[in-house]
């Protein structure tokens, strides 16, 4: 399928004071307050990738575990759920949270489920978010599709605006991560679980740097 428009949510968890708490602990680091609730920030449709590595410009980046929901056509059986990483410029996040995103890919797994086959358990799917360390890998988010505004909220969000289009691909906006784990890794990996059938699908890539510029 070719990517026609990519979408980012944003601020899109369920509990709206966990919402507000994260908004908080961003503006300590200087990143400015939504004006919406949740965003919706469109990106170049580029920047939807199924890659092995990511390159960077610096090392203050990160990925996000998230969810993506892709439109194929326009039956019922052609929306498609896979996981994603959304990974984004920290530093650039502090100028404007549009920018950090547009800076780095969203990565997509290989794989999909039709989102009418988990659509009556999509609450229990789960979401793992982890990093690559020197000592092997750390999971640094660990939670349920209940924490995020439901792909079926957004199904409806999106043909409201017209955007229910074969080629559209919609990223979820993410949990929460452990503080105690370093996000700036050298390497991210997202699985989304489905208990009722032992199934997930999963994605992974490494994160390199580019060399210094020759000036």
């Amino acid at each position: 399928m070719t990517v026609n428009t990519l979408l980012n949510a944003g601020y899109a968890g369920r509990s709206q004071a966990d919402v507000a708490a994260h908004i908080e602990e961003l503006a300590e680091l200087g990143v400015p307050a939504p004006q919406r609730i949740p965003c919706i920030y469109p990106l170049s449709p580029y920047l939807a990738m199924q890659v092995d590595d990511v390159t960077v410009q610096h090392e203050l980046t990160s990925g996000e575990a998230e969810w993506a929901l892709v439109v194929c056509g326009t039956e019922p059986n052609d929306l498609l759920l896979t996981a994603a990483c959304d990974h984004t410029d920290r530093h650039l996040e502090q100028h404007g949270v549009a920018w950090s995103k547009q800076a780095a890919p969203d990565v997509l797994a290989r794989q999909a489920w039709r989102l009418t086959d988990v659509a009556d358990r999509i609450d229990q799917l789960t979401l793992t978010g982890k990093v690559l360390t020197d000592t092997g890998t750390q999971v640094i988010q660990d939670g349920t599709l209940a924490e995020l505004l439901s792909p079926l909220y957004w199904v409806d969000e999106l043909r409201e605006r017209g955007l229910l289009e074969p080629g559209t691909v919609l990223m979820s906006g993410t949990i929460p991560m452990r503080t105690e784990v370093d996000q700036f890794s050298a390497g991210w990996s997202v699985e989304l679980g489905d208990p009722h059938t032992n199934r997930s699908i999963s994605l992974s890539y490494s994160v390199q740097q580019t060399p210094p510029a020759v000036d």
